[in-house]
């Protein structure tokens, strides 16, 4: 119809070549848009944030995929199975890019879950004897996070060199100083509440220890800062996707004032919206 329209106007082949271009993109967005939008999600606080979401923005089709441990929401993106998720923070997100060879897209960033120490045998770091375990996540990323924790609260020191943990990645090697030698336990970051029992320290994130019915504020002995914090969780798509209106629309919501006051009333500084660490 659009060629004909076209020929009839007298346009050359070459601007009739445009402008189906043009249409196809169009009706390809517009397909797009009448679908709604799968997000994969961690189930606290990702998801809880996205049905807020849902309430203060009811035309935005949301389908929230709560993701179970042990699925790799990233391939899922990969392949074409949702279309966003909303689980991990930037460092995070360049070691998978390289481990699955793909480049995906920042739509958002949105809160901060402070990396917490805790305990089940103690109440003060001070209070940790010598030779105790410690269990850490074993993912790259977030053992890195959690070594710098470890040298934030006294407990160790990494070499020369280690004091900015976006940039430099530590590792168990890393470590210059240990005066209490204390043991480092590589464990599956999910399974790392249930250890806490069996060792004396875990560091733990803070999604999974909300879901193990612990309150960061109160009961880390440790907690990272949100100034200066580069471990935002972050929404992600795919570079196909990175101007869809929807994830456009989506990005606008998790950006805007209601979303960050949820976020403080109801994890009380155990979540913190981004702005929070902007303004420290």
């Amino acid at each position: 119809m659009l060629k004909k329209t076209a020929l009839r106007l007298g346009l050359s082949g070459t601007v009739i070549g445009r402008l189906t271009a043009v249409a196809a993109l169009i009706a390809s967005v517009s397909a797009y848009a009448a679908e709604p939008l799968r997000v994969a999600a961690d189930p606290v606080p990702h998801a809880e944030i996205l049905a807020y979401v849902q309430k203060i923005d009811p035309g935005l089709d949301l389908k929230v995929i709560e993701i179970p441990n042990g699925v790799n929401s990233n391939e899922l993106l990969q392949h074409g199975d949702v279309d966003a998720n909303y689980f991990q923070h930037r460092p995070y997100l360049l070691s998978q890019e390289k481990a699955l060879g793909v480049k995906f897209a920042v739509a958002a960033e949105v809160h901060i879950e402070p990396l917490g120490v805790y305990s089940s045998k103690y109440k003060k770091l001070s209070q940790v004897p010598q030779n105790a375990t410690v269990a850490v996540p074993n993912n790259e990323t977030n053992l890195s996070r959690a070594l710098y924790l470890l040298q934030d609260q006294g407990l160790i020191t990494l070499k020369p060199g280690f004091s900015d943990p976006a940039k430099n990645q530590a590792t168990p090697k890393d470590i210059a100083s240990n005066p209490k030698n204390i043991k480092i336990l590589e464990v599956e970051s999910p399974q790392i509440p249930r250890s806490l029992p069996d060792v004396d320290l875990a560091v733990i994130n803070g999604n999974y220890a909300l879901e193990a019915g612990l309150d960061p504020a109160k009961d880390a002995l440790g907690l990272e800062k949100a100034k200066g914090n580069p471990y935002a969780n972050i929404v992600v798509t795919s570079e196909k996707l990175a101007n869809d209106p929807r994830i456009k629309r989506l990005a606008k919501d998790l950006a805007s004032p209601q979303v960050a006051q949820f976020i403080t009333d109801k994890y009380h500084g155990s979540v913190l919206p981004v702005a929070a660490g902007k303004a420290s």
